[in-house]
């Protein structure tokens, strides 16, 4: 999977927007939206909202999430924590990207919510690349790692994929020889 594809599905969450149109229920295969009436929040998905955002037709609610205290905790913590601390959501990257992108005059601070999640994310990969590291040299031959989301995983996949199949490989022929 690569990272269009953790976008994508990153798009299926919901957020809240206010439209500034009226419109009855959309009836869609993944469930009802709506009904829309200008003022009145609702909840859609977010390909839906970057979509009215783009043609503007909502302004769009960020997440409770993306807040510079809340993200300013999260960071504090991920960074005393040896393990990994649970994420806001899931596919808090993405979404960070996708709403900066496309609807940064609705979120306030938007610079600083960005520099707090690229602190986030940097300090959950060197976390990664450690226990990567650490159970390398350890030989091990399985690993449990919580709260780690999609796109953290992607992001290390094909790292430790290729050093766990030369582990396998080097193991074998040592075996053999004997």
């Amino acid at each position: 999977m690569d990272p269009s594809e953790v976008e994508f599905l990153a798009e299926k969450e919901v957020v809240k927007i206010i439209p500034n149109f009226s419109l009855d229920k959309i009836y869609l295969i993944g469930g009802d939206l709506g009904p829309f009436n200008p003022g009145l929040p609702v909840d859609v998905p977010v390909w839906l909202a970057l979509n009215l955002k783009q043609r503007q037709k909502c302004r769009i609610v960020p997440p409770e999430w993306m807040d510079v205290e809340k993200l300013e905790e999260i960071r504090e913590l991920e960074r005393k924590e040896d393990t990994f601390t649970p994420v806001p959501s899931p596919y808090y990257m993405e979404l960070t990207k996708l709403l900066l992108n496309h609807a940064s005059d609705n979120i306030p601070k938007a610079d600083e919510i960005r520099t707090l999640v690229k602190d986030i994310w940097d300090t959950r990969i060197a976390k990664l690349r450690l226990s990567a590291d650490s159970f390398i040299s350890q030989q091990e031959a399985h690993a449990k790692l919580d709260n780690l989301t999609l796109m953290e995983i992607n992001t290390t996949r094909s790292f430790l994929l290729d050093t766990l199949n030369c582990m396998y490989k080097l193991r074998s022929n040592l075996q053999k020889s004997y």
